[in-house]
């Protein structure tokens, strides 16, 4: 099926296939903040700064309909309860699409909650919470999204830890027809990120900062309502746009979601009384 997913996107549009990984002056823009953004180290580096009066974020000079896209980020250290720094993909307008990578904040010693949510046409509600199997704040790692025609897949160092695949021919809504930016930000969510809100920011710590560095897309470029591609691109270039979870990524997947998934919304049986969302059931069903 997912060939055939693949063919049908081929011919509606000529993609445009590119990949780079180059000086994040010429991949991004700050665009909040305030001088709390700051580009650094000839292009190489990025910071976000949150304090008590303001966060920070970016985006991506890029649309991409369709493409892998790799960031390397290093979280805020220490006591970070209260922050949120969100990595994430998104289309414009009121029926949006948007795959949400969002790091809580946590006390020191405790570890991270890895937050995840798919939007399609406006409509969230898909929920999976991860711990991390390390500490995300004293290094930095590898935070990706696949995004082909057939799945949408949610990576840390290359380990699949979510997988969103196209049932449209079940009736569930999948992105495919409008283009995503690349958005990353760092701000206050005392009222709800740690332990519900329980826990508020610690103000004396500010500023927390987040790093961000090797930003790497691979993908279909989306200008001016076209996109359009290399002739003569190699199938290895193009692998992304009809890759699949082999065994051994179903594998590394299962790990991940049996050893440090803490919330699933398609086990939430007390959230959705009327019955779970419907690529709930089908995935069990397949």
């Amino acid at each position: 099926m997912a060939v055939n997913y693949v063919l049908a996107f081929l011919l509606i549009c000529t993609p445009f296939m590119v990949a780079f990984a180059g000086n994040l002056y010429q991949d991004v823009g700050i665009t909040w903040g305030n001088g709390r953004g700051n580009i650094l180290n000839n292009g190489q580096l990025l910071t976000l700064s949150l304090d008590r009066t303001s966060g920070s974020g970016f985006q991506s000079n890029s649309q991409y309909l369709y493409g892998k896209i790799d960031m390397q980020i290093k979280l805020v250290p220490g006591n970070s309860a209260g922050t949120v720094t969100a990595y994430y993909l998104r289309s414009e307008g009121l029926s949006w699409d948007e795959l949400d990578f969002e790091f809580l904040g946590n006390l020191s010693g405790h570890p991270y909650v890895v937050h995840t949510n798919v939007y399609t046409q406006g409509k969230g509600d898909r929920e999976q919470q991860f711990y991390l199997w390390f500490d995300p704040t004293a290094d930095f790692h590898t935070y990706s999204f696949l995004w082909n025609p057939a799945h949408a897949v949610f990576y840390i160092d290359g380990r699949p830890i979510r997988e969103f695949k196209n049932l449209e021919s079940e009736g569930v809504p999948y992105p495919k027809n409008q283009a995503m930016r690349l958005y990353s930000s760092l701000w206050n969510a005392d009222d709800w990120a740690t332990r519900g809100g329980l826990v508020k920011t610690d103000w004396t710590q500010a500023p927390f900062t987040a790093s961000f560095r090797n930003f790497k897309a691979s993908g279909c470029v989306w200008s001016n309502g076209v996109s359009s591609c290399k002739s003569n691109s190699s199938a290895s270039d193009n692998a992304w746009l009809s890759q699949q979870l082999d065994n051994t990524n179903q594998k590394k997947l299962k790990w991940v979601q049996k050893k440090y998934m803490i919330y699933n919304y398609c086990n939430d049986v007390k959230r959705f009384p009327q019955g779970l969302p419907l690529e709930c059931t089908v995935r069990t069903k397949n």
